[in-house]
């Protein structure tokens, strides 16, 4: 019997599956994590890590939730979403992107996560690739492979916007591709696909019928400097019967903890992504869905405000990173997110002497002698750079960006 076998027939030893060995809890959780833990332990810093808008959810939404608590509807709904939420994502879908879905193309989950994680569990063979546009969300390439595909990441350069271009999707494209993500506009980058920048690539896809997208729209509504949404099903009609468009209500809405996510594409896709969904979490929150439903048909006027001031804080940061010596930060398009460089940076030495060698050095610089939590780029395939989620306060983005500023000064 051999060493790893004793360990596994040992009594109390756990052996976690092969399929979840190489993946770890979500690096943003774990660093926002420690970083609270400081706090608490009564050190000043700042935590610029997680993706969650500091508003309050809108008091109409609020309001609708206590109405159904009231009423009494606190009973399992349908599997996937109650028609009442299935019929308020339909209404989205054609007020805002002029797309039309019958209420058994919708899906809905705790969370658009969810929803992710159940198209790729429903499709994903072994061996499938699917790829991600890097930088891209951490958790797209753990998913895909907890459900058994393999995720091909593709460096997206800067000096293209951090944007897939034509020629690096048909490059990316074997045999074996089962999928490609857009999430525009983008978690880490902010960066967003105008219509004329997705046709390229939906000419591309249309050459390889094999190949579904899955369009990431959560922060569709997080778009600055007066860009128009694009979403693929759009652009290029004859892709939506191969297209899960995704979204929610966490970040328009302000409702990450509410968990109310949803999808729309092929029924046959959405009746399999059901199937999984009924061996999991089955229906989504009653009383969230109530809120949903508000959410969704409900006065929109707050969410064009907020944008407006997530732009005013976006101005701020991404001039203050500029000040900074070594970094140098782009214009994101939407979302709420800073992705800057830290090149200039790397190969400087701390005052306790040691050297940078990579953005983890970096951020790991910060947090420990500046007390700012921020992600480094390679959690999100592309280094070196590092996020700020400027999705707080002025008053500590200002605190936040004065200290990194000092930090950069302060290298030899």
């Amino acid at each position: 019997m051999t060493t790893t076998d004793t360990a596994a027939t040992a009594p109390g030893v756990f052996e976690p599956a092969q399929r979840v060995r190489a993946i770890g809890v979500s690096e943003i959780l774990r660093i926002t994590d420690h970083a609270n833990a400081l706090k608490r332990a009564g050190r000043p810093v700042i935590v610029l890590g997680a993706g969650e808008p500091d508003f309050d959810t809108p008091q109409n939404v609020r309001d609708a939730a206590v109405r159904a608590i009231g009423r009494g509807d606190t009973r399992y709904t349908v599997l996937d979403g109650s028609p009442a939420m299935k019929a308020a994502v339909q209404l989205k879908f054609r007020r805002d992107n002029a797309l039309e879905f019958a209420l058994d193309e919708i899906s809905v989950s705790a969370g658009a996560k969810q929803v992710i994680f159940n198209a790729m569990m429903a499709s994903l063979d072994p061996g499938d690739e699917v790829i991600l546009p890097a930088p891209y969300w951490t958790s797209y390439a753990d998913i895909v492979q907890v459900c058994g595909g393999v995720p091909v990441p593709v460096a997206c350069t800067e000096a293209n916007g951090f944007r897939l271009d034509a020629a690096q999707l048909e490059a990316a494209i074997t045999p074996s591709t089962r999928w490609i993500f857009l999430n525009s506009p983008s978690n880490p980058s902010g960066a967003a696909y105008s219509a004329a920048q997705l046709e390229p690539l939906c000419e591309v896809l249309l050459r390889h019928p094999r190949v579904w997208v899955l369009a990431d729209d959560i922060y569709e509504h997080i778009l600055y400097d007066g860009l128009a949404f694009a979403t693929p099903a759009v652009v290029e009609p004859c892709l939506r019967g191969r297209t899960l468009t995704v979204n929610g209500v966490s970040k328009a809405y302000a409702m990450t903890g509410w968990r109310v996510g949803y999808g729309a594409g092929p029924r046959a896709l959405i009746a399999a992504m059901a199937v999984v969904q009924s061996q999991t979490t089955s229906c989504p929150s009653s009383i969230s869905q109530a809120a949903a439903i508000e959410a969704l048909t409900g006065p929109q006027d707050i969410v064009a405000e907020r944008c407006a001031d997530f732009q005013a804080r976006r101005d701020f940061v991404v001039a203050a990173l500029n000040r900074a010596p070594g970094l140098g930060c782009r214009v994101p398009e939407g979302a709420f997110y800073t992705f800057a460089s830290c090149a200039g940076v790397l190969g400087k030495r701390t005052r306790g002497g040691d050297v940078l060698q990579s953005d983890s050095d970096f951020c790991r610089y910060l947090l420990q002698d500046f007390e700012v939590a921020v992600v480094p780029g390679s959690v999100f395939g592309l280094a070196p750079y590092f996020r700020i989620s400027y999705a707080t306060s002025m008053p500590q983005l200002e605190e936040a960006c004065k200290r990194i500023v000092a930090a950069c000064e302060a290298l030899e």
